[in-house]
């Protein structure tokens, strides 16, 4: 089975249960109960999707939810998958792939990260201007499918609101001062571990992207305490009503 093939049965599995859809959204660390704002909304595992992987990241339920938000039709991922947890990255932008193939051509990216630049505090909603790659790695890399997009994609305007930059670091360790301080040189607002690939494949298939950051910490060497994930779900579960304000503000303009 080629890839191309693999992600068409994915789409076809999911569009014989919730039909097509006209945005797509992520939901990251902590964010994932955004999901339940949806009104007939269609459950369907990643399990029983085609070709899908395993989630296996806490606070990440491992499901898509289908239906109607503010009058657009939507299809919501409840966590993501990512390259620390072992997965290749054509799994990792699988769901991407798969949305395009259902004719979404908007994608809202969500994530929870920490933060670099020191006039941003735990608990802020950073829109993300850019991201920067420092994980040497790159979804794209191998044959290009032609049917989703070109072989070199432009990613000069990556994201279509301007306010930060997102560095993504692969993890599963957090990084390290020395690491922030070098991401903070090199114009880096926010770190984190996940949506630069899914960026990259979406830009590579035409689609939209808004990206939007729950700084849930200050990234390492910034103050004199332990990072933990217990933190970033805690803080993300504190600003949830922010978030989902800000959400239902962008869907319902999208649809406007």
């Amino acid at each position: 089975m080629t890839e191309l093939e693999r992600i068409d049965r994915a789409a076809a599995y999911i569009r014989g249960i919730a039909g097509e859809s006209d945005l797509g959204v992520v939901l990251g660390s902590g964010l994932g109960d955004y999901a339940e704002e949806m009104t007939d909304a269609r459950v369907i595992p990643y399990d029983d999707i085609p070709g899908f992987p395993h989630a296996t990241v806490a606070g990440h339920a491992g499901e898509l939810w289908a239906g109607t938000l503010h009058g657009s039709r939507v299809l919501m991922m409840r966590g993501r998958f990512h390259s620390y947890e072992g997965h290749p990255l054509n799994d990792v932008v699988l769901p991407i792939r798969v949305m395009s193939r259902l004719g979404i051509k908007t994608l809202i990216l969500t994530n929870a990260a920490g933060a670099v630049n020191l006039n941003f505090a735990p608990g802020d909603l950073m829109l993300i201007t850019d991201f920067i790659n420092f994980s040497g790695k790159n979804p794209l890399t191998g044959p290009n499918i032609d049917e989703l997009g070109p072989r070199f994609p432009d990613m000069s305007r990556a994201y279509d609101k301007r306010e930060g930059v997102y560095a993504w670091f692969n993890g599963p360790t957090y990084e390290t001062p020395a690491e922030i301080r070098m991401a903070r040189v090199l114009g880096a607002d926010a770190v984190g571990m996940s949506t630069v690939p899914e960026t990259i494949a979406a830009v590579h298939a035409g689609m939209q992207v808004l990206g939007i950051s729950c700084l849930t910490n200050m990234a390492a060497g910034i103050l004199d305490a332990p990072l933990s994930h217990q933190e970033v779900t805690e803080t993300a579960e504190r600003v949830r009503g922010t978030f989902r304000t800000l959400l239902d503000g962008v869907i319902a303009a999208l649809h406007a």
